[in-house]
């Protein structure tokens, strides 16, 4: 009897690969089918949501990011985050890795960036992700365990392999972005909790050292 032939690495990656593309182009599709007016109540109610974790209580050093084209806008939240004096850091794309940046006012500080995104405008100065306390990121989707599907640079990826085990990362999106597996690689990151317009996910913390690759063991 012929021992069993070992997986081909490749072929495990480019499923993968293939897998989170289609995942991508649903997310997208479900996502556009909102209207700006639901966008707009949808992200009012994650503000509360947010609002009343007791996970970011005494959080004064939050990541965020500044929200492009469809993506869950962020910024009345950020501003009532900065009227209370918190440090609010937002990412800067520098070369395949973000930095972060303290942001006083959104409305000075952010300037178009990588791909025309809002990010800290040139000059203002970076600081260590290690001092996050809570981060809350974008994806364009998620799942029950709290497993991230981001656009494909990894940015986000990197990032939240650099901040202290003890931060707090929640993801957001609309609910219409939640599926029941997002399909991963092994270097990708989870989040703590998941939120969205209706419903907040204690997904755990699988994200401290990724989870398997869904071409590798479980």
């Amino acid at each position: 009897m012929q021992p069993p032939r070992p997986a081909d690495p490749g072929a495990a990656a480019n499923a993968v690969a293939a897998a989170k593309a289609a995942a991508r182009g649903r997310a997208l599709a479900a996502r556009s089918r909102l209207s700006a007016g639901e966008r707009r109540r949808a992200a009012a109610r994650v503000h509360a949501l947010l609002d009343g974790l007791a996970e970011l209580r005494g959080a004064r050093t939050v990541l965020a990011y500044a929200a492009m084209r469809a993506e869950l806008d962020l910024d009345a939240w950020l501003r009532r985050l900065l009227r209370d004096r918190a440090v609010v850091l937002l990412p800067r794309v520098h070369g395949d890795r973000l930095q972060v940046a303290p942001v006083a006012n959104l409305a000075e500080d952010l300037a178009p960036g990588w791909r025309g995104v809002r990010e800290p405008r040139a000059g203002l100065p970076t600081v260590r992700p290690d001092i996050v306390e809570a981060a809350v990121v974008p994806g364009l989707a998620f799942d029950p365990v709290g497993r991230r599907l981001g656009h494909g640079g990894g940015h986000f990826d990197r990032l939240l392999a650099e901040l202290p085990p003890a931060a707090e990362v929640v993801g957001v999106a609309f609910d219409v972005q939640l599926t029941s597996r997002v399909p991963t690689a092994a270097h990708d990151r989870c989040v703590d909790l998941v939120v969205t317009e209706h419903r907040v996910l204690h997904a755990g913390r699988g994200r401290s050292s990724g989870l398997p690759s869904d071409g590798g063991t479980a």
